[in-house]
């Protein structure tokens, strides 16, 4: 008995390492709240026009960011996900899907969250649990990691891309071989080289990927660790007239969970059906 729950509770460690290198593509779009213009480089693709002022566009993204930030709570919507389990052959994250409708709660910080669906099949009595807290995904990075995460890394204005037929600003990052970060985030994010999509007209972040450049540990590595290679991708739309949330996080990667299994994994999120919530005192 002792020995199946040490088992579990290192399984459930090795989930979590997921859950710490996600946090690496939503560090993604915070690090255009730190940057200046003048830690960015321009590339020298040739472009059929001039690339906007680095400063503008990004002075523009950080305020959209900023400003989505603080109306997020606002919004109700519905969230799918791979459940996160660990088999005996290693694999995590391919145990089907479970959907979520999540409400925040108005005033206050905390939200309930409703059980939909299973694997495909609606549940009519799925289970209601209240939170005090808001979600993890809403909680603002303090300033001191985010700081710490942008400059760990060096950014590159790559060019002028069309995505789904619009213009989008290619940034590019890798980590700064002189950077010594102080914080987990910090750390996480020197291990990550990757790219950030912006829309030009919008001057929204759509699109953040980071691919591991090492390899990522969790307990040293005695619980699991994550290979090069492993891959982190961001997704954001619109969802109101103005306002730009996450859509979809998707974490792929292999590696090593308890020195021996083989670890595989393919997690994904979706975040949809956003709908802005009346004012609490209507």
């Amino acid at each position: 008995m002792i020995r199946r729950k040490k088992e579990e509770g290192r399984r459930k460690e090795a989930a979590a390492l997921v859950a710490r290198a996600l946090a690496a593509c939503f560090l993604l779009p915070l690090f255009f709240l730190l940057p200046s213009s003048s830690s960015f480089l321009l590339a020298g693709s040739a472009q059929d026009r001039p690339l906007p002022d680095a400063s503008v566009l990004f002075n523009a993204a950080r305020e959209n960011i900023a400003r989505a930030g603080r109306v997020q709570d606002q919004f109700a919507y519905k969230e799918r996900r791979t459940q996160v389990h660990m088999n005996p052959f290693g694999r995590l994250g391919t145990g089907g899907t479970i959907v979520y409708e999540i409400t925040p709660s108005q005033p206050g910080p905390g939200f309930t969250r409703r059980l939909l669906e299973r694997d495909g099949k609606p549940l009519a009595d799925g289970e209601v649990e209240h939170f005090g807290q808001r979600r993890r995904r809403d909680r603002a990075q303090s300033p001191s990691a985010i700081q710490d995460a942008a400059a760990a890394l060096d950014f590159a204005m790559d060019g002028r891309v069309i995505v789904n037929g619009r213009p989008m600003i290619l940034v590019t990052f890798t980590p700064r071989r002189d950077a010594r970060p102080a914080t987990r985030e910090g750390r996480l994010a020197r291990a990550f080289s990757g790219k950030v999509w912006v829309d030009e007209a919008e001057q929204e972040v759509m699109r953040a990927e980071a691919t591991a450049i090492d390899s990522i540990s969790y307990g040293y590595g005695l619980i699991a660790r994550l290979n090069e290679g492993t891959v982190v991708t961001l997704l954001r739309e619109r969802v109101d007239d103005d306002i730009w949330l996450p859509t979809s996080i998707r974490f792929q990667g292999e590696g090593r969970a308890l020195l021996l299994r083989k670890l595989t994994v393919d997690f994904r999120i979706d975040w949809f059906d956003y709908r802005r919530l009346p004012p609490a005192d209507q």
